[in-house]
This record gives structure tokens, C-alpha cells and sequence, in this order.
């Protein structure tokens, strides 16, 4: 996308926005078939601007935008509707998902089946669906899609199917690891991990976050997972959230 060109009709989200100057903003969208893209909004921040009440996070939105830098000029943004505004544990579960976007994800990086994830999981919030299992089928599918290669049915180094009865070690860039493969204190617990068992990670497998267990060991593992990709860098919002469970 580095010739400059004109995209219209864009299904798009706002993940980030920044002022600019002293009437614009910079934006950040996730968008169904370009990814992530910075768009300056124009005397988006004047009282009268009909961007102003437009560029909102968690509501869908049709945009047109042009320009072949880094950061576009944003034309048109049109609100879709339908998608009711996130409020309390809901909205600050939707910043979670917008900033693990903006820290994994790379611009101009189109991945049409993570938007669509994206969107069921704010629909979700928008509902009051169960946080919990929503997060979680949203993280993992924010890996997989990113092609960090979260394998969860098949044994690390080529080995076998995970076996339901069995106990295992996610290492990081292969997979699970039976604990009896381990030499010594691995088997105990891999850093911050502690073992997982094999049917959570065949229900991880299958999307299915119906039971206590898979939920609680699931949260482990995917947040070392994320952990690992981000660099150890902390989460602002996941401090929030930690915040307020405390209180």
C-alpha cells in the first residue's frame, strides 16, 4: 500500500485516538482488508465536525480514506449502529482486546478473520455475555491468526495427539510438553506456568470454555503466552481490570 490510492466503504473500527494539531486527531482503525491503519481525522475535534460524534471506539464504522504514507487522510466515516455503547467491566474489557491490538498487531497487515473475531467479541460485551470465555477465545484467536503458532491438539517436537489424561508444560515456540519429558524442576512448573491439563487444552482446541477448569488454566497459559509476545511490557488495561477485581 505504499502508492497512493483511495479506499471507500471500509468496514473499520477505532482502536486509538490522539489529537493533532489543534482540531484533528490521529486514528488508529482496525479495518477488515488493510488491518491496522493511521488515518488523520480533520477538524475532527471542532465542536461542529461531523466526525465528532462518529469516530467512537466499539461502534462499527464504514470509512473512506486516501494517501500512500504511513498515515492516511481520512474522508468519510460513516456509523453502522446496531452496537450498543460498552459500559463498566464491558468497556474496560474492550480497551483489553483494542490495546492487545495495537501492541501485536502490525499496520497494514490485513487479517479479515481476526477483524470478524474482533467484532463477535465486542457484540458479545455489548450483550453482557460472560466475560471470561469471550476473552479467552478472543486471545487465542488473536495468536493463531497472528501466526504465532499456538499448536493445543498435538504434543511439541512432532510427538502425538495431547492426551486428555495427561499433564503438560506450554513451552514457548513448541508446544505442549509432557511434565514426565522434563528433567527436573521443569516438571514443577515452567516459570510463571504451571502444568496444564491435557483435556483443557483439547477444549482450548475446540473453543470450548464451558468448563471451570479450562477457563482457569486457560487464563494462565494464554496470558504467559502474551506475555512472551509483548515482551514482558505490561498492559495498562489489564492493570485496570486487576484494579477494580481487587475493590
Amino acid at each position: 500500500m505504499g502508492s497512493r490510492q483511495r479506499i471507500e466503504q471500509q468496514p473499520a473500527w477505532v482502536l486509538h485516538t490522539l489529537p493533532w494539531r489543534e482540531t484533528s486527531l490521529i486514528v488508529e482503525l482496525l479495518s477488515r482488508d488493510h488491518g491496522r491503519v493511521a488515518v488523520v481525522a480533520k477538524g475532527a475535534r471542532r465542536p461542529h465536525s461531523v466526525l465528532r460524534g462518529v469516530l467512537m471506539a466499539f461502534q462499527p464504522l464504514l470509512v473512506d480514506w486516501s494517501g500512500g504514507g504511513e498515515v492516511k487522510t481520512l474522508i468519510r466515516a460513516e456509523w453502522q449502529g446496531g452496537q450498543p455503547l460498552l459500559t463498566g467491566q464491558a468497556l474496560i474489557c474492550g480497551y483489553y482486546l483494542n490495546e492487545l491490538l495495537m501492541r501485536l498487531t502490525a499496520r497494514e497487515d490485513a487479517h479479515p478473520q481476526l477483524f470478524g473475531s474482533y467484532a463477535t467479541a465486542i457484540a458479545a460485551l455489548g450483550r453482557g455475555d460472560a466475560v471470561p470465555p469471550l476473552l479467552r477465545r478472543f486471545e487465542l484467536a488473536l495468536l493463531q491468526e497472528l501466526g504465532y503458532g499456538v499448536g493445543l491438539d498435538t504434543e511439541g517436537d512432532g510427538g502425538g495427539p495431547v492426551r486428555a489424561d495427561g499433564r503438560y508444560i506450554y513451552v514457548f515456540e513448541r508446544g505442549p510438553v509432557a511434565v514426565q519429558a522434563l528433567p527436573g524442576d521443569e516438571a514443577a512448573g515452567w516459570g510463571d506456568q504451571p502444568p496444564v491439563r491435557g483435556q483443557v487444552l483439547l477444549d482450548m482446541a475446540a473453543g470450548d470454555f464451558s468448563h471451570a477448569e479450562t477457563l482457569t488454566q486457560s487464563k494462565l497459559l494464554l496470558r504467559a503466552l502474551i506475555n512472551h509476545y509483548l515482551g514482558g511490557q505490561p498492559l495498562q488495561s489489564r492493570r485496570v481490570l486487576k484494579e477494580i477485581a481487587e475493590l
